[in-house]
């Protein structure tokens, strides 16, 4: 059963998103995982038809942000207002209080607006004027940046990448998918239609079932193995305690999706590049998948 649920959700966004199943599979393998995605492209991708589709398709409260440089912490997390009539400060929830939040070009607003999602990606709270809010179950944030080179964007902090389970590139379209998007462009229409493929309590019984996915002694040891060989190479960032537990929870997600219960050096393998290329590279995109490449091809299972 939850094969089939899983797999009619992936059908429904390839309606969207044409041509990349596996960029569909890796967001919902995040997703399981309960983890927040980052998908770092340029402009015109589908990332944000990608992260509604999602939402409809799980029928989750949705929110799109979008992130511009004058935008200030409170404009996302809300703000307290003093009601003279009750005699005292009123907090009005921002636009967080979503189950999914879509951050859009999160990298052009400033570090200090970009910080302000930082605890309620770690802790599902945000704390303002020395009070903390519960933040809705389950609670999710997406956040698409343009590439750094492009002007007007600010780098995301190591604090803030390392938050983001996993990050994916859509990439360009294949000829035929671009034909036929092109063949039917009124894509706006097909995601307000998207029906809901799954209840939320299913969502949280699928979460469950995935924290289930076995791991063997020797599959630890090879995902603690491509950790250490992160740490240990001349270039860019070492994974870190948080990267590695995000590793071993986005590879019992891609095996749950892959229908199995158990771990296999494969279902590392392919999450690893999304879990850790945006953690290690030190200056560009392309360098973090290339150092993550080159850790899987040094780093062999011994199983």
């Amino acid at each position: 059963m939850s094969k089939q649920t899983i797999s009619k959700v992936i059908t429904q966004l390839e309606r969207i998103l044409l041509g990349k199943p596996h960029q569909i599979k890796l967001a919902l393998t995040c997703i399981l995982a309960k983890g927040h995605l980052l998908i770092e492209d340029l402009p015109g991708m589908g990332k944000t038809s990608l992260s509604h589709g999602i939402a409809q398709s799980l029928g989750l409260s949705y929110q799109r942000v979008q992130f511009t440089s004058d935008m200030l912490p409170a404009d996302i997390l809300g703000v307290s207002i003093f009601d003279k009539e009750q005699a005292q400060f009123i907090f009005h929830p921002g636009p967080i209080f979503k189950q999914m939040v879509l951050a859009d070009e999160i990298n052009r607003a400033s570090p200090k607006t970009q910080s302000a999602l930082l605890e309620a990606m770690a802790e599902n709270q945000i704390t303002v004027d020395g009070i903390t809010h519960p933040l809705p179950s389950p609670f999710f944030v997406i956040a698409t940046q343009n590439p750094s080179e492009q002007s007007g964007t600010f780098p995301l902090p190591e604090s803030q990448l390392d938050r983001f389970m996993m990050r994916l590139s859509i990439g360009y379209p294949s000829a035929d998918a671009e034909l036929a998007m092109l063949k039917n462009h009124d894509k706006s229409s097909q995601i307000i239609v998207l029906p809901q493929c799954i209840t939320q309590l299913e969502l949280v019984q699928l979460q469950q079932e995935v924290e289930k996915v076995t791991a063997s002694d020797a599959l630890l040891n090879y995902l603690l193995a491509l950790i250490e060989a992160s740490r240990t190479q001349k270039e860019g960032f070492g994974l870190s305690p948080r990267a590695s537990k995000s590793l071993l929870q986005a590879s019992k997600s891609w095996a749950f999706i892959s229908g199995r219960n158990y771990l296999v050096p494969e279902d590392v393998q392919a999450v690893f590049s999304a879990v850790a290329e945006h953690r290690i590279r030190s200056s560009s995109q392309q360098q973090g998948i290339a150092l993550s490449q080159k850790i899987l091809s040094n780093v062999n299972p011994i199983l």
